[in-house]
């Protein structure tokens, strides 16, 4: 099977990496000195589950996507807007763009089927510019559950997880999600097929929109955040806020608010990847959380005034560090 990286960084190159180690052909793309790098001497992979090399072939040329059956999107969720004419114009005939970005995707009332199925989501797709360009028979949704961060040009650090859990949009049982799959378990990585996708984005989301923004305003770590009172009550209650904008859109998450809540405590002492950017000067992924989950919220007549807070508030921070909000 026949794969493109679009992104190929951090979790972009270690998904290359374990797809070419279990024989898939398999093409990144990237920029700068981290393309240089695996064009010279591959990806080297760091990982307590044991460290491995891939050589797959490595460009900064977008177009390379034309051979692929497959394009896994790795970019950040606001990159994604820009790159979304090139990636829909080269994309071949019948295939496959695996959208792995946090938060909400563009096309999330896609094939939805409910009173907003063909909806544009403004805070991810402004315009619909991705949403015209990709056509939305090509999308498999993913929920990536795998952290890992590039320690030098062409060499990744594999943290934790290894699911990639995938799903058509629709809901319906698609061959190619079956044939992704077992590319994914053949470079050891795991990429259960899901039914309903949209539950697990919102499972992950409603942690991620709350944690991560907080860690940027405190700078505190995921375990410190849980080490005051005050702090896991208002965690909670932005949960809770996410978890309402879900179920009225007809989502069903599969744990309770409190097991999620613990579950992020339980990372650890580890930077959110959004405080890791906010620390290196990277835009941060605002829209595709808090902002998407507030401009859904309006949409189903929920309130979410916690979220509404944090939102501005980090929103504010980023400004002040120089920014573009």
């Amino acid at each position: 099977m026949k794969f493109a990286i679009v992104g190929a960084g951090a979790i972009g190159a270690y998904v290359g990496a374990a797809l070419a180690r279990g024989g898939a052909d398999v093409t990144l793309i990237a920029r700068g000195e981290h393309l240089r790098a695996m064009q010279e001497r591959g990806v080297r992979v760091l990982s307590p589950r044991g460290d491995f090399e891939a050589h797959p072939a490595a460009t900064g040329d977008v177009a390379a996507i034309a051979d692929a059956e497959v394009v896994f999107v790795g970019l950040k969720a606001y990159s994604l807007p820009e790159l979304a004419p090139q990636i829909g114009s080269n994309l071949r005939a019948g295939g496959t763009v695996i959208a792995a970005q946090n938060g909400i995707p563009w096309w999330y009332f896609q094939s939805e089927g409910g009173q907003f199925d063909g909806a544009v989501v403004e805070s991810v797709d402004p315009g619909g510019v991705v949403s015209r360009s990709i056509p939305p028979e090509a999308v498999v949704g993913c929920v990536v559950y795998c952290a890992t961060e590039l320690a030098a040009p062409g060499v990744i650090r594999h943290l934790e997880g290894t699911r990639f859990t995938i799903g058509e949009p629709s809901g319906s049982e698609s061959d190619r999600c079956r044939a992704i799959s077992e590319a994914f378990r053949a470079g050891g990585l795991k990429a259960p097929i899901s039914a309903r996708v949209r539950d697990e984005i919102w499972l992950k989301l409603i942690g991620n929109a709350a944690f991560n923004p907080l860690s940027v305003l405190t700078g505190a770590t995921l375990a410190q955040l849980g080490q005051l009172p005050e702090m896991r009550e208002v965690l909670r209650g932005m949960l809770e806020e996410g978890a309402a904008v879900a179920e009225a859109l007809g989502a069903t998450l599969s744990v309770s608010i409190e097991r999620r809540l613990e579950g992020g405590f339980a990372v650890g002492e580890h930077k959110s990847s959004m405080l890791q950017d906010f620390e290196a000067g990277k835009p941060l992924e605002i829209e595709c959380m808090t902002g998407a989950i507030i401009e859904l919220a309006d949409k189903v007549g929920v309130e979410v005034p916690r979220l509404r807070v944090v939102d501005a508030a980090v929103r504010v921070a980023q400004r002040q560090a120089g920014r573009s909000t």
